[in-house]
C-alpha cells in the first residue's frame, strides 16, 4: 500500500517539514525523498515492463518447448514470428499511448 505524506518544502533550502505532535525526542536526520508524481511515473513504467517481460517470456517458453513436425519447422517459425510481431506492435502502441 502506498501512503502519501503531505509536507511543507522550503523553496529556498528544500527543507521538508510535516507537522506532527512532538513527544520531546525530536532529532534531525538526513533522509531521502522523491516527489510523489515521480514515484507514480516509475510505478507505471515498472508495470509496463512487467507486462512486456511476461509477454516475451511466454513467447520464449513456447519457442523452447515447441518441436515442429517433420517439414513443419517453417510454418512453426513463421507463426512464432507473427506472434512476436504482435507483441512488439503492442509495445509500440503502449509507448505511443504513454507519450500522448
Amino acid at each position: 500500500m502506498v501512503v502519501h505524506v503531505k509536507a511543507w518544502e522550503c523553496i529556498g533550502c528544500g527543507k521538508i517539514e510535516a507537522p506532527q505532535t512532538c513527544v520531546g525526542v525530536c532529532q534531525d536526520r538526513r533522509v531521502e525523498f522523491v516527489y510523489a508524481f515521480e514515484y507514480e511515473e516509475v510505478l507505471a513504467a515498472l508495470e509496463t515492463e512487467r507486462q512486456r517481460s511476461k509477454a516475451l517470456g511466454a513467447l520464449v517458453r513456447q519457442l523452447a518447448r515447441t518441436t515442429p513436425s517433420e517439414g513443419g519447422w517453417e510454418r512453426s517459425y513463421r507463426a512464432m514470428q507473427d506472434q512476436a510481431r504482435k507483441i512488439l506492435a503492442t509495445f509500440a502502441d503502449n509507448k505511443h499511448d504513454a507519450a500522448t
